[in-house]
């Protein structure tokens, strides 16, 4: 009896973690993004130039993790989603882009510097 509930207590376990790291990578980072934050308008939006800047930009840094056509992977997310073409503000993903999310696997990308991140931004929007 004892073998059985700790088999179904680590069955539950495992199957509670796997429902939390579900909602973490369908868009729990988006809940942390502070207001201000939310709000900022992309400075480079629809700008070709910026587009092609930030295309080379993600080829260069982020491509290795979501893929030479953003497409994502099993452990990486697309960023042809929904949640990010359409429920992530510019200001969401600069916010992103700038504090990382470690326990997800994404790092800050700050290194880059604003023009950079947000020229990013204006090609993975670009990509609906």
């Amino acid at each position: 009896m004892t073998f059985l509930l700790k088999r179904l207590a680590a069955i539950t376990l495992l199957s509670a973690c796997a429902i939390f790291a579900r909602a973490e990578a369908d868009g729990a980072w988006l809940n942390k993004v502070p207001a201000k934050e939310h709000d900022k308008a992309n400075p480079y939006r629809n700008q070709a130039e910026a587009q092609i800047a930030g295309g080379r930009i993600f080829a260069e840094h982020c491509a290795q993790c979501h893929g030479k056509q953003a497409q994502g992977d099993k452990k990486h997310p697309s960023l042809h989603s929904d949640r990010v073409q359409q429920q992530a503000t510019e200001g969401d993903l600069h916010w992103l882009l700038v504090n990382g999310y470690m326990s997800r696997g994404m790092p800050s990308w700050s290194k880059l510097g604003n023009p950079q991140i947000w020229q990013v931004i204006t090609y993975i929007k670009s990509l609906h």
